[in-house]
């Protein structure tokens, strides 16, 4: 079932990017929310930490009102800043990729090093393409997640099915 939302939401990417953009940020800023409220009743549960729990309840709920008050905004802001932690990922990745290129694994393994560090340049520098790539990525990841959870559901009914039958001796 879950294979089948996520193939779902994978379309809805592909056909209103933007639209779906603005709703994932919506449910962000309502996660923020509710998570902010939990934070500050876990405080009444539980007393130990109870400044890192009351500024994580704060922080939650001003970041989750600044979303639902501007949810334009925060989409360009929160996408742009989630490309840019990608770029550094990527960066990050590929230099760890050269090291272990440079002790001996192959010069595939640098080349591909490489072409990270220069896709998480080319993100850092102009984070706004990577932005209007992100759901078309998104969509179609999500999309082939969606359908290879589908097939895996049903390999593994088949061969679930398979094992309750008794075998015949002949």
């Amino acid at each position: 079932m879950e294979g089948i939302v996520v193939a779902l939401f994978g379309l809805i990417l592909l056909v209103a990017p933007g639209a779906s953009l603005v709703f994932l940020v919506w449910l962000l800023g309502i996660y923020l929310l509710i998570a902010g409220i939990f934070r500050f009743v876990g405080i009444f549960l539980d007393s130990s930490s109870w400044g890192w729990k009351l500024a994580a309840g704060i922080l939650s709920l001003i970041a989750g009102l600044a979303i639902l008050s501007n949810p334009l905004w925060s989409t360009t802001v929160a996408s742009t800043w989630l490309v840019i932690l990608v770029g550094f990922l990527a960066m990050l990745q590929g230099a760890a990729g050269l090291i272990v290129a440079f002790q001996g694994g192959g010069w595939s393994m640098g080349a591909l090093s490489v072409l990270g560090i220069l896709l998480g340049l080319f993100l850092v520098i102009n984070p706004l393409i990577g932005v209007g790539a992100l759901t078309l990525i998104l969509a179609i990841f999500m999309l082939i997640g969606g359908v290879g959870a589908v097939l895996q559901a049903f390999r593994m009914r088949r061969v679930a099915a398979s094992a309750q039958q008794p075998r015949r001796v002949r």
